[in-house]
């Protein structure tokens, strides 16, 4: 139990930096924006209790605001990721139900589940944020074509991840 508390508290971190220092200062373009930090939910053990996931989404979303000068908008749609996604993993679960002490990760569910759950969690997730950040609808399709960008650059990021670090 230790372990897999000190395991998050340095995934956050970890995420955090990566995030702050490295993903938010390479220019990818006006319609590019990736998020990794969205990973930490995303791996959350099944069994995580759901007052847990939204005061942990809270604190990641809160310290990237910190970082990038964003009064609340990341910590609100880490919010709402955590909070829809008690019924996302529901919604594509598999026949036979979630292992026991297992993890939503590609090795445990395959690349198909996999893809499924992030992409419905991470565009969820750039669209509360960019619709959010820009306030208005004057720039629907625009701001449509940046969620759906840094959508699948976020999704291919996390796909990529899955299989660098985390072995079956």
């Amino acid at each position: 139990m230790i372990n897999l508390i000190l395991r998050n508290i340095g995934r956050f971190l970890f995420l955090v930096l990566f995030q702050v220092l490295i993903l938010d200062n390479i220019q990818l373009g006006p319609y590019l924006n990736p998020f990794m930090y969205v990973l930490f939910i995303l791996l959350m053990p099944f069994e995580t209790p759901g007052w847990l996931l939204l005061i942990a989404a809270f604190l990641l979303g809160f310290s990237i605001d910190l970082f990038e000068h964003t009064p609340g908008i990341h910590a609100s749609a880490m919010v709402l990721m955590a909070f829809i996604r008690p019924s996302v993993l529901k919604m594509i679960a598999p026949r036979e139900g979630y292992e026991p002490n297992s993890y939503p990760r590609i090795h445990y569910y395959g690349v198909s589940w996999f893809l499924q759950y992030s992409a419905i969690l991470v565009f969820s997730h750039h669209l509360f944020l960019f619709y959010l950040e820009v306030f208005t609808f004057s720039g629907f399709f625009i701001t449509f074509l940046r969620i759906l960008l840094s959508s699948l650059f976020s999704i291919g990021l996390i796909i990529l991840s899955q299989f660098l670090i985390f072995k079956k």
